[in-house]
This record gives structure tokens, C-alpha cells and sequence, in this order.
């Protein structure tokens, strides 16, 4: 079984061409949310092992959306990625003291990449 995953983002282009890549590369989308309730919602119900979260989601911090997803979790491992289309840089502050693993630019979206962090976190 491969790795499933969530992703998060207001932008249903955005969306849409992730899920569509990240199917062919292998990864098995089993939702998208656009809001950190539906967010919520799709992660209580999935379960995925992994979620990509935009730090920027219209009026909302992905940062709190990482949180809660991370809240919600209920002792299953999952954990979260941070994306945007900004430079890491420019949330070096507030990445670290996240909950999530990582941070992966939009630009650089791919199973290898993914799998990559995943592998340096120590979750395969």
C-alpha cells in the first residue's frame, strides 16, 4: 500500500494539478480540503499519512490548520508538510516551531520530494 495523503489549498488549480501529479508519481491522494474545517473533516475521516498544508489559505494560517490537523491525529502516525508558493524564507520564523516536518516549496511538489522528507523525519 502506498502513501496517502491530504492536500490542502485554496486554490482548486492548485488542487487539482497536485493531486493529478502526485497520483502519477505513485502517491494515493485520498482528499483535498480547501478550508481548515473541511481540512479537519477529511482528515478525521481519512486518516492519511501524510498532509500537505498551504501556509496561506485565503483568510486562515496554514500554521494553525497544521496544528489542529496534528491535534486531531489521535496517536496515528501522520504527519504534515508546509507548501507555498513563497520562499521558505519568508516564514523562517514560524516553520520550526510548527508542528509540521517540513516545508516544501510549491515549485518543487513531487512524490520523490515527499518521500524525501519523509524519509528524513524518520517516517517511511
Amino acid at each position: 500500500m502506498g502513501l496517502c495523503c491530504l492536500i490542502v489549498d485554496d486554490n482548486d488549480h492548485f488542487l487539482q494539478a497536485a493531486s493529478e501529479l502526485l497520483k502519477r508519481e505513485g502517491i494515493d491522494v485520498v482528499g483535498v480540503a480547501s478550508t481548515g474545517a473541511e481540512a479537519l473533516t477529511r482528515f478525521e475521516e481519512l486518516r492519511p499519512d501524510i498532509a500537505l498544508v498551504d501556509i496561506d489559505l485565503g483568510g486562515e494560517s496554514g500554521f494553525d490548520v497544521a496544528q489542529r490537523l496534528m491535534e486531531a491525529r489521535n496517536g496515528k502516525p501522520a504527519s504534515v508538510i508546509l507548501i507555498s508558493a513563497y520562499e521558505e524564507s519568508d516564514f523562517a520564523d514560524l516553520i520550526p516551531e510548527s508542528p509540521a516536518i517540513a516545508f516544501l516549496p510549491k515549485s518543487d511538489l513531487s512524490a520523490r520530494t515527499i518521500h524525501e522528507l519523509l524519509g528524513g523525519a524518520g517516517v517511511t
